[in-house]
């Protein structure tokens, strides 16, 4: 019995340990090597939401349901608002401010003309909540990271899994899924950056 708890620990504490992580899936950082800028681009093609992996679709409809129902159609019209905000320009702006903090040769930015383009591909987005004094819980994001010839996008040269990471109370969005959300992209940022500096000297 001990035998088996123990390996259930160790299996449990194996899959915790993949998470909340950069995983390599082919490819390195070596091109990166003679690059000063990187272009960016956000995909949400094929993101599922909540553990029950519901479309954007379905979400959405269910915080209109509950935040209509609490907070009436004036809140919901500015949350509707924001949710496009965020997901056209505020994730990108928090994945710039996380990754440029840490890669210092090489600059990530949106609409440049790069050699290579990184797509952020989400898969699987929890939003988390917030519970004011009682207490919080953070969004986490799953999605692929992958880096192809901007002239060329059908010519993967790295591919990499971000991996259920979880981001932290760092904006003043926190209280909406949104600013959650996006606190999950900059600190998926800020791992990614990590990684190229420590890769690129």
């Amino acid at each position: 019995m001990k035998k088996l708890l123990l390996l259930l620990f160790m299996a449990m504490a194996a899959t915790t340990f993949a998470q909340n992580q950069i995983n390599f899936e082919s490819g390195n950082f070596d091109f990166l090597k003679d690059q000063t800028e990187v272009n960016v681009q956000l995909k949400f093609d094929n993101a599922v939401y909540q553990e029950k992996n519901l479309t954007e679709t379905e979400y959405v409809e269910s915080r209109k349901a509950e935040i209509t129902a609490r907070k009436g159609e004036v809140v919901w019209q500015s949350w509707t608002r924001e949710w496009e905000r965020f997901k056209n320009t505020q994730y990108l702006e928090y994945f710039f401010k996380g990754v440029n903090s840490k890669s210092k040769k090489v600059t990530f930015r949106n609409d440049v003309k790069a050699k290579y383009t990184l797509i952020i591909d989400a898969k699987w987005i929890y939003a988390g909540w917030y519970g004011g004094m009682i207490g919080s819980q953070e969004a986490k994001l799953t999605a692929n990271l992958i880096f192809v010839e901007t002239d060329n996008p059908e010519k993967v040269v790295m591919k990499l899994l971000a991996d259920k990471i979880q981001g932290k109370q760092m904006n003043p969005d926190f209280s909406w899924e949104y600013g959650r959300i996006a606190a999950a992209y900059e600190v998926t940022g800020k791992k990614l950056g990590k990684e190229i500096k420590s890769s690129i000297k």
